[in-house]
């Protein structure tokens, strides 16, 4: 076996994007558990139920397969993986539009927790949530991208409960530990907080994606344990956000990929005038269209996941491309399968309107696409118009 490691001086190795065994291992386990209790069709059924999110599939996911401890290393009760295994369960969530508050606890609040030293204070939490007996939020607006400091809505009083609120929470709902950043006496500062704390209240509202519930998040005297503090705090959290936005790519690439595959096969089944309707030029040429655009988006999300896995000085860029260009390739495509199914893509009971709101939920989340093209203009040093 030769040795990989790239010699003193020598160019880093190209990033490869296919995806490894252990990789398309992965995505049939999740596939295999979204098709039997997470389609499209039972998560349309069961929007209605109120509860916040799917507590058995998350089970199942979470614990079961052990999707949660990807990211958490083996020596705190994870499996050591890294963004690209991250990336394919999101690809596969994107498909099914599960209401699973995966991104928001196993990649975002383990990130941030990774990001906060070794004490006990951390590595208590990081081994519930690689269980999957926790589901952690970090307490920022959804909206809320990497890449500058965010306004921090808490504050820290002299004998340290935090006082504050914060709109638009990603599942806030289904939240049992906040990661609360927050701005204490000597600057900023990153707080555990139980959700079911005295001084802690939870306001859900009704977002336009049912299957990623948002809350409004008050803190009025809540007690936290601290995490972090100062440059490290302020590095934890912006490292949570990046690696979110990174593989936030790969769950819109899941969202187009569905629409796509959701297209052809209708419009190859339905015919009009004695030919199936896919076979009508201007039809094909649409389609034709998207692929071209769903594959770019693929090579974007992979491309910013393999940055994130090989902590590459280039993730920032990274991300940038994948979030300019994923986004809005999510809304087009949930756009045209809509549009293609016809009067049955307008109705309640076809899934195509889950997919069409979350595209353009998840287009405002963690930066929206202009707001990615400016840091990627920044970036490169390119000014913008």
């Amino acid at each position: 076996m030769t040795d990989a490691t790239p010699r003193p001086g020598a160019p880093a190795p190209d990033p490869d994007l296919l995806y490894s065994e252990d990789e398309e291992a992965l995505r049939a386990a999740v596939r295999s558990l979204l098709t039997d209790r997470g389609a499209p069709a039972t998560v349309l059924a069961g929007l209605e139920s109120g509860a916040p999110h799917d507590a058995g599939l998350w089970r199942a996911l979470a614990t079961d397969i052990g999707t949660a401890g990807l990211l958490v290393p083996e020596k705190l009760g994870g499996h050591g993986a890294s963004a690209r295994e991250a990336a394919v369960v999101l690809e596969e969530l994107g498909r099914s539009v599960a209401p699973v508050p995966y991104l928001t606890s196993a990649v975002i609040a383990v990130t941030a927790l990774l990001g906060c030293g070794g004490g006990a204070e951390v590595t208590g939490p990081l081994a519930a949530l690689a269980a999957g007996d926790t589901v952690g939020v970090l307490a920022l607006p959804l909206p809320t991208a990497p890449g500058t400091p965010p306004d921090l809505a808490v504050r820290v009083a002299a004998d340290g409960t935090l006082t504050g609120r914060v709109t638009s929470v990603a599942d806030a709902a289904s939240a049992d530990l906040l990661l609360v950043p927050a701005e204490g006496p000597d600057g900023p500062a990153l707080y555990a907080v139980e959700a079911t704390a005295q001084g802690v209240r939870t306001d859900t509202v009704t977002p336009l994606d049912l299957t990623r519930p948002l809350g409004h998040l008050t803190f009025d005297g809540a007690r936290g344990r601290l995490l972090a503090t100062g440059d490290r705090a302020r590095a934890a959290v912006d490292r949570a956000l990046l690696t979110g936005a990174g593989l936030f790519a790969s769950e819109q690439l899941g969202v187009a990929e569905w629409c796509l595959a959701e297209t052809v096969r209708h419009t190859a089944g339905r015919t009009q005038f004695g030919r199936p309707v896919g076979s009508f030029q201007a039809l094909k040429h649409r389609m034709a269209a998207l692929w071209l655009e769903v594959a770019s988006a693929r090579a974007a999300a992979r491309y910013a996941a393999d940055a994130l896995a090989s902590d590459s000085p280039d993730a920032p860029v990274a991300v940038a491309v994948a979030q300019a260009y994923c986004g809005p390739v999510a809304v087009r495509a949930a756009e045209e399968c809509v549009q293609l199914h016809g009067g049955l893509g307008m109705t309640w009971e076809h899934p195509a309107h889950l997919f069409l709101k979350r595209a353009k939920s998840d287009e405002l989340a963690l930066g929206t696409p202009g707001r990615h093209r400016n840091a990627l203009g920044a970036l490169v040093g390119i000014d913008a118009p």
